[in-house]
């Protein structure tokens, strides 16, 4: 074994002093010819190029005029722009272009994809920032209606001063709604037909919109509705011997009118917990949607590395932060369920086109595997964990 170290260091050492060699002559017959040469500054070598032959030394000593450093710094500036335009192009323009071009080895056109990726995010979450858009607001619509019953039975509901029948109900002499539905006489359970008032709670969401411009509230009556049952929950919670069904369930009761309470004030409250959850959790998607990918292209493994799928899954999420901008600024002019829609084509239109040109199968294969790809991810992954950033907002707000 320590031959074998000493016989490949000595071999290491006859190259080295080979090239050395090998530099000099072909140094000195450029001198005979009359062509310039000089000595590297780091090993003293004979210079016959920009670069070093013997350690990479470059010929240059950065020693310039600032007439030269100004033509640099423009020179660089341009070519870092044209590399940028040329990436924005082809992410735009060109669906499944630039992992194309990651997998065909053409890197120096492009900037790297998780450079790209980490840029665009970070855009993305500063324009929202500058610009004061929230991602999701949400306000509380509460509508007050009651329930009564004539003496033939007969249930009715009352919202917003209009009067409809509850067709399929009755109600027995003390109030109680039943199932009128054939010998199905169930109790409708919470609902009293005795003319007392009854709230119902519903959340909307607001996708994109400024803070402040929400201006939610609700009847003062509900509020104190919502602070008794916390109460109530509140002192449920404290009881000894609840169990842990119980307890976890008085503390989402808790959690749930809190948060009512906080979207009541400000439905902007759950924005800064979910502008930092979300881009935690995309990230965390990366993986998941190239290990998906590797799933449905499995048959052409020996083709496509997982790398190649992880580069097209970085470069589809790129382009996803780059449409939630434009969706951002159309949803000050336009409708939200227009953008949305328009948001949900483009994506969709985008992933079909970069499928079909970067794993270059027949339209038939792509359209079957868009859509596999595209239920699984959407359903199975996007979805749940967009719910649990939500949740995990709501709790921490």
């Amino acid at each position: 074994m320590r031959g074998h170290n000493f016989g490949m260091e000595e071999l290491g050492a006859i190259l080295e002093t080979g090239s050395v060699a090998a530099v000099e002559l072909a140094a000195s017959a450029l001198a005979e010819r009359g062509a310039k040469t000089g000595i590297c500054p780091n090993c003293k070598a004979p210079l016959i190029g920009p670069y070093c032959a013997v350690c990479g030394q470059p010929h240059d000593g950065h020693r310039r005029s600032v007439s030269h450093l100004l033509h640099d710094f423009f020179k660089d500036i341009i070519s870092f722009d044209s590399r940028i335009l040329r990436t924005a192009r082809a992410l735009v323009a060109q669906p499944g272009e630039l992992p194309l071009a990651f997998r065909d080895g053409r890197t120096q056109r492009y900037v790297p994809p998780v450079r790209l990726y980490l840029f665009v995010s970070l855009l993305f979450f500063l324009f929202l920032s500058v610009t004061g858009i929230a991602i999701m607001q949400l306000t509380l619509n509460v509508q007050m209606w009651r329930v009564f019953a004539d003496k033939g039975g007969n249930v009715y509901t009352v919202k917003d001063g209009k009067q409809s029948p509850m067709s399929g109900f009755k109600a027995d002499a003390k109030g109680n709604v039943y199932l009128a539905a054939g010998d199905l006489h169930k109790a409708v359970p919470g609902m009293k037909a005795d003319g007392s008032t009854n709230y119902t709670v519903t959340v909307k969401a607001h996708y994109f919109q400024r803070i402040g411009s929400q201006h939610p509230h609700y009847p003062p009556e509900v509020a104190t509705v919502l602070n008794s049952l916390k109460a109530e929950s509140e002192k449920a919670a404290q009881k000894p011997g609840n169990s842990l069904g119980q307890r976890f369930g008085n503390w989402i009761v808790r959690v749930s009118y809190s948060s009512m309470q906080k979207l009541d004030t400000n439905p902007a409250a759950l924005n800064e917990p979910l502008t930092a959850w979300i881009p935690r959790i995309l990230f965390l998607l990366l993986p998941l949607f190239a290990l998906l990918l590797v799933a449905f292209y499995w048959r052409r493994r020996k083709e496509f590395y997982f790398v190649d799928h992880m580069v097209f899954s970085l470069t589809l999420h790129t382009f996803g932060f780059v449409a939630l901008i434009v969706a951002a600024i159309l949803a000050q002019i336009l409708p939200g369920g227009w953008v949305t829609a328009f948001l949900m084509l483009v994506l969709s239109v985008y992933l079909l086109l970069s499928l079909k040109r970067f794993y270059g199968q027949s339209w038939l294969w792509t359209c079957l595997k868009f859509v596999g790809v595209g239920f699984i991810y959407t359903s199975f992954f996007l979805m749940p964990a967009l719910a649990a950033a939500i949740v995990v907002s709501v709790v921490s707000a």
